[in-house]
């Protein structure tokens, strides 16, 4: 029942982020958000400090392809030598390179060029959505998903969450302080990956039901 359950929660977060997608690529392509990216885009960049700087450009570099890459392969190998995950391995290996395949799809559909009001950093590619946003959201997504059933605590829980949670804002919002992003690039990147990692989690968890059947069929013969 709890893995019915679970499977239930995935499809409506996929389909709730898919909605959310679409209509934040309709407010973008009718050109009537840019009044609030503007708005947040001013507000971001006026806490604008040396220190405040440094601190987003780490966030961003940590969100990048190659950070990402790091991450994730360390990540598996803590799943594989230590958890003892084998199947779920699938399901995040999936979730990773799936991602920017999807982002770069979606970028080459819209088109959109990056804002150039007050850029910190350099950066080329089109803007919608942000593949740091998309990233960020896949892998601590992705591991907070598998690491919960992990940790026995409810403490431990809101841990994990408020880390995973942390990371994915700070480097969204990095992306936005230093000028290469829309704050909407930033909230459709996040609906792009919740849309790809939930759809991604309901169909591991489908098949880990029609595999528990089965097996449960199998023992009763």
């Amino acid at each position: 029942m709890k893995l019915k359950y679970q499977i239930f929660i995935a499809f409506i977060l996929s389909i709730l982020s898919l909605l959310g997608f679409s209509f934040m690529a309709i407010l973008i392509s009718g050109h009537q958000i840019i009044k609030f990216d503007s708005t947040i885009i001013s507000v971001v960049q006026g806490f604008e400090s040396p220190m405040l700087t440094a601190i987003m450009k780490f966030f961003t570099f940590i969100g990048s392809t190659i950070s990402v890459a790091v991450i994730s392969l360390l990540a598996f190998l803590f799943l594989y030598k230590v958890l003892k995950h084998r199947s779920e391995l699938i399901l995040f290996v999936a979730v990773i390179i799936g991602t920017p395949i999807l982002n770069q799809t979606l970028k080459l559909f819209f088109h959109r060029t990056r804002p150039d009001l007050h850029r910190l950093i350099g950066a080329s590619g089109y803007s919608f959505p942000s593949g740091h946003a998309m990233n960020a959201f896949s892998v601590y997504g992705i591991l907070s998903f598998l690491l919960w059933r992990h940790i026995p605590t409810r403490w431990g829980r809101i841990f994990l969450i408020f880390i995973s949670s942390l990371m994915i804002l700070m480097i969204g919002t990095s992306r936005i302080y230093l000028g290469v992003h829309y704050p909407t690039d930033i909230i459709g990147g996040y609906f792009a990956s919740g849309c790809w990692l939930a759809f991604s989690i309901w169909f591991y968890q489908r098949y880990q039901e029609k595999r528990n059947k089965k097996f449960a069929s199998g023992e009763t013969k």
